[in-house]
């Protein structure tokens, strides 16, 4: 049987908003507070898992409802983490993990934010962006940066910064091509777009440009 858990309707003119469903658990004295926990239990030998399923209702007269997924500060330990992990397949491929921001008819798109902590004395957090290592027989997965076509203007641009330094030196960039014992060693191709306009359609340009000397002498470009 189901377990069905509904808060109150309010049908008031003014301010009629439902009830809330809260869960919490009971604080810890001076120990650790109470988990909670929301699974699925395994599936029979024929089946698949339940579905675990977060949505906020839709809305016709103002924003639909947030979710918000946060751990607490802490003042003498680390703040808890996020950890999003797809389990494991024996014979088929592994699962996928989407994050895709909303869709609008009329104004832009979401944007997808990723955010490191910040180190108000220290060292900020690092973004860390790899496909793991290949099984004996395979390649290791792609890194795929694309923006999107567009139909009535340009598309959108893909920008790659370090940030300045006040005390230090710019962080350095790197682009670089793993060894290999087999074959020839991997490529780097730089091509710029091609234009098919009929009047000034003119393709885009491949600049190199060192960095500014101030007062000193500016950098050098070494090809070789």
């Amino acid at each position: 049987g189901h377990i069905v858990l509904t808060a109150g309707l309010s049908t008031a003119a003014s301010h009629g908003t439902g009830g809330a469903v809260s869960l919490t658990t009971g604080e810890g004295e001076p120990s650790t507070s109470g988990a909670v926990i929301i699974k699925t239990l395994n599936a029979g030998a024929s089946g698949v898992s339940g579905t675990l399923s977060f949505t906020s209702g839709t809305a016709s007269g103002g924003n639909s409802g947030q979710m918000v997924l946060a751990t607490g500060s802490a003042t003498n330990g680390e703040g808890g983490d996020i950890i999003v992990s797809v389990g494991k397949s024996k014979t088929d491929a592994g699962g996928d993990v989407w994050v895709t921001a909303g869709h609008s008819d009329s104004q832009s798109g979401g944007a997808v934010s990723l955010t490191t902590g910040e180190g108000t004395t220290d060292t900020s957090g690092a973004v860390v962006i790899k496909t793991m290592n290949a099984g004996t027989s395979g390649v290791s997965g792609m890194l795929s940066f694309t923006s999107g076509t567009a139909s009535s203007g340009s598309s959108g641009e893909i920008n790659m910064f370090t940030g300045s330094a006040t005390n230090g030196k710019g962080g350095d960039f790197f682009l670089s091509i793993g060894s290999g014992d087999k074959y020839t060693g991997g490529h780097i191709v730089l091509t710029a777009g091609l234009s098919t306009a009929a009047s000034h359609g003119t393709g885009g340009a491949v600049s190199l440009t060192t960095g500014e000397g101030e007062p000193s002498t500016s950098g050098a470009v070494i090809i070789k």
